[in-house]
């Protein structure tokens, strides 16, 4: 009996781990894909989109072009994020992946940020970049690498990190990501940019600051990369 009750604990156990890995990322689908739609043409429902009706699928419900295009680096952070998911690839709904191409001028910055929904595995093209992620609490450890050409780098879910062109001419890396929608959260918009804004004496008192100085980077404008 002993043996028995041992063997089902672990048993439990296992399938607590199980499912606990099962769920860690977009939910398997139970079809071989489910083209999102914006009006219902099916009854059902996945991954908060409709499905299209799978006869009707296309080669351009998997398709899209352009991403050998360079994106805008004009802005304050001096990067830009090209993204690749469901929004732009209908074909991906359930299938739980997505990518981005991330542009970078000289010593631009892809500004720390989380993807809430996603791991992120990096690969530079072209350039270097120095890029890198801190653990959570309490230990909040950065970790850092500096990424030549072909080197790739990869990002846990729901970590800080960031992406910091280091030379003196562009930069181009692609990212996947373990979601069809990642999201994602630039810190500084986030705490300094939202709408209606925190108030500054919670920033004030978080950041142990003056308030001047938060009513001052709540009055800066914020890239959303």
């Amino acid at each position: 009996m002993k043996n028995m009750g041992a063997q089902f604990l672990i048993v439990t156990v296992f399938l607590a781990l199980a499912s606990s890995l099962a769920f860690a990322s977009d939910p398997s689908p139970l079809q071989d894909f489910c083209v999102a739609v914006d009006e219902p043409e099916a009854a059902v429902f996945v991954n908060g989109k409709f499905c299209k009706d799978p006869k009707l699928a296309t080669a351009e419900d998997f398709f899209l072009k352009g991403l050998d295009v360079a994106g805008n680096t004009s802005n304050k952070v001096g990067s830009n994020v090209t993204q690749v998911n469901v929004a732009q690839i209908a074909g991906l709904n359930t299938l739980g992946v997505s990518l981005a191409r991330i542009d970078f001028a000289p010593y631009g910055l892809n500004p720390p940020h989380t993807h809430p929904r996603a791991t992120e595995i990096l690969t530079v093209l072209e350039g270097t970049l120095y890029v890198g992620f801190v653990t959570s609490n309490p230990e909040n450890r950065l970790i850092t690498k500096v990424l030549n050409k072909g080197d790739v780098f990869v990002f846990p879910i729901g970590l800080i990190h960031f992406q910091f062109n280091t030379g003196h001419t562009n930069a181009v890396a692609i990212s996947g990501f373990s979601s069809q929608n990642p999201g994602v959260i630039t810190i500084a918009n986030s705490v300094f940019g939202s709408k209606p804004p925190i108030s500054d004496d919670v920033l004030a008192k978080a950041f142990q600051v003056d308030k001047n100085v938060v009513d001052y980077l709540q009055a800066q404008f914020w890239v959303n990369n």
